[in-house]
């Protein structure tokens, strides 16, 4: 079963619900106070091998950077769109031709040859895609910069009328960072936010010796305070795609997200590289009122409700047909990297190119073994690279991207853009879908380079966890309340001091309520679960309250955010995108079948909960080491 099955209302939350620094009585539930956080650490240790890998030497290449991005890098690049940004300080990187050189088959490249598009698995130094980014990877000695700032606004992607937003550089999405493999990244984030708090994660890295830059409030770092500029700095030794979010409470889910890419060595050849490309479910109401309404739901076993629409790289039109799509050209004759981003906070999003096929060559940060596909289902922070060979006949196709009912997903609407074959008059679509599948199974991939785990081993240290919706009893007022708990208890970080602060301390004495697992020997592999804060040695650590950021400013009460009403409110499309299949949510719930606790029923799905006449959540401002964080920690 997919994970994001049991974790859609989870995931909302992000990283956990805001709570005021005076928590009412009946409010109790983890901590020394709650019943909820009353468990044990489990610790536990794996091994594992890494196999040596071959390296090859050639040029590096890079692709036409974003204007919000200074970098000292000299390279060969490829065709790519830029997004433009404002921001205090900024310069334009222009676009060079790039090179290219005779195809190579071979997991070894000729150590002669230079990053182009008959040679995409060449890369530098020695370096190829049969390096084992795990054990190895360049260091360019170069720095690419970037500045983001975050701001309260307001935003209208799909012609439905404006609503409250939380943006970088007053920009949906956020501006993308791109650098080469072995660069250092330096971003700097200031938090324009007038009343909330902030921090931003940087999805999929692997933050080796920069585990204080990671971005998790509560885990490695106190939150922003509004005014407060922090700079974080790590060197990129994966390659690939990934994205940078809000990692404080569902801010991102009001818009603060944008691309990262990475560029390095490719497991199969293209011309054109088109960027990032993400898709995402959209909500008319806030994030935080969202959050609100799932957590009620889920008191009454009954799902989140469902998207209001799927924005596709930001834009889409809707069920009204007010908007605009978003429009890609193809060259004839070209193949196209496309690099898919789902940035949904609760729907898992299937997307496909009319009479195009994908030939998909990374699956997050990992470089596969290509294979075909018509379709492919994205998860939630999920990322595949595709190619798309434009060598159909030149017109206009529709890009699509489905709600995937199967895995428990939800959205009264769908999300279309438009590819045009370069020299074709623009205009709406009239292609036909591929045949779309069923089910909830992710797809079939073989890693290009792969590391062995001695089975032995592994099945000796792997260990389960149990996820799963608890049913637990108030102490102050005897009143039942369903959360989601990995091991039986959910987290709750006191965010004046972060768990990485206890380990830099040498304190171990966590809080029941972190719900800590240790590792106990450095360098080791665990299976554990993804939401579960990790605390290993030999941990390079800097202090996760101090530094850059230094604020003793302490916050002020925000202002609730309200609901700004559609200005349509037509529920049949005019359109002329073709319709989905029903997109109406299965009426399948988890249940729990503990003797210790009551089970949790499958009731059938409810009416649309975004009706609710629920008043808006009230938040609380959540400074630098000064308040409380609530809730489950959501996907790293």
């Amino acid at each position: 079963m997919r994970f994001s099955q049991l974790a859609g209302t989870c995931l909302l939350t992000l990283a956990s619900l805001s709570a005021a620094e005076n928590i009412p009585a009946n409010h109790y539930l983890w901590g020394e106070k709650g019943p909820a956080g009353n468990n044990m650490i489990v610790k536990r240790a794996t091994t594992t091998t890494k196999p040596t890998s071959s390296s090859t030497k050639a040029s590096s290449s890079s692709v036409k950077t974003s204007s919000s991005i200074k970098t000292s890098s000299t390279s060969s690049s490829v065709k790519a769109s830029s997004i433009t940004t404002k921001m205090a300080s900024s310069s334009s990187i222009p676009s060079k031709t790039s090179s290219s050189s005779s195809s190579t088959t071979s997991k070894v490249a000729d150590s002669a040859c230079s990053n182009g598009p008959l040679t995409r698995s060449c890369w530098a130094s020695g370096y190829s895609i049969a390096t084992d980014f795990d054990a190895k990877w360049p260091t360019t000695g170069k720095t690419v910069y970037a500045n983001l700032e975050l701001f309260n606004t307001t935003c209208n992607p799909d012609g439905n009328g404006q609503r409250l937003c939380m943006l970088f550089n007053n920009q949906y999405p956020g501006p993308t960072i791109r650098a080469n493999w072995g660069d250092t990244v330096q971003v700097t984030v200031k938090n324009s936010l007038q009343d909330n708090g902030t921090s931003i994660h940087w999805h999929g890295l692997r933050q080796l010796g920069t585990t204080s830059q990671d971005g998790v409030n509560g885990i490695t770092e106190c939150p922003l305070a509004p005014g407060d500029t922090k700079v974080y700095t790590f060197k990129a030794t994966q390659f690939g795609t990934s994205w940078y979010h809000s990692h404080y409470s569902s801010q991102y889910g009001d818009g603060a997200v944008g691309a990262i890419i990475i560029d390095g060595p490719a497991t199969a050849n293209y011309d054109v590289d088109l960027g990032a490309y993400p898709v995402n479910d959209w909500y008319y109401s806030t994030a935080f009122q969202i959050e609100a309404i799932s957590f009620a739901n889920l008191q009454k076993a009954t799902p989140a409700p469902p998207g209001d629409n799927i924005l596709v790289n930001g834009k889409n039109k809707n069920s009204a047909g007010a908007g605009s799509y978003d429009v890609q050209t193809l060259t004839k004759g070209k193949k196209h990297r496309l690099r898919l981003i789902n940035t949904s906070v609760d729907n898992n999003i299937r997307v496909s190119l009319d009479n195009h096929q994908f030939q998909v060559i990374t699956s997050d940060f990992v470089p596969i073994k290509p294979f075909y596909a018509n379709w492919v289902l994205l998860g939630i922070g999920q990322r595949y690279d595709v190619i798309i060979n434009a060598n159909q006949t030149a017109g206009n196709y529709w890009f699509r991207a489905e709600v995937a009912n199967a895995c428990a997903s939800a959205n009264n609407f769908y999300g279309r853009s438009i590819f045009s074959y370069s020299g074709v008059a623009s205009g709406t679509p009239s292609s036909t879908a591929f045949t779309a599948p069923s089910g909830c199974v992710d797809e079939a991939t073989t890693p290009f380079v792969s590391n062995t785990v001695p089975s032995a081993t592994f099945l000796d240290q792997a260990k389960n966890l149990d996820v799963d919706l608890n049913v637990e009893q108030l102490t102050t007022n005897g009143q039942n309340i369903v959360f989601w708990g990995i091991n039986l208890t959910s987290i709750d970080i006191d965010w004046r001091k972060p768990t990485l602060q206890y380990v830099k301390e040498g304190n171990t004495s966590y809080p029941s309520a972190y719900n800590l697992i240790e590792i106990p020997q450095a360098g080791v592999v665990s299976l554990i679960h993804p939401f579960l804060p990790l605390i290993a040695n030999n941990i390079k650590l800097t202090s996760p309250c101090s530094g850059p950021t230094g604020s003793s400013k302490k916050p002020t009460a925000p202002k609730s955010p309200s609901r700004i009403p559609s200005t349509s409110t037509a529920t049949t499309s005019t359109s002329s995108a073709p319709a989905p299949a029903s997109s109406t949510r299965p009426p399948t719930w988890v249940t729990s079948t503990s003797s210790t606790r009551p089970a949790v029923t499958s009731p059938s799905y409810p009416a649309r909960a975004g009706s609710s006449s629920r008043s808006p959540p009230t938040t609380r401002a959540l400074g630098s080491c000064t308040a409380i964080s609530r809730g489950t920690l959501a996907r790293a």
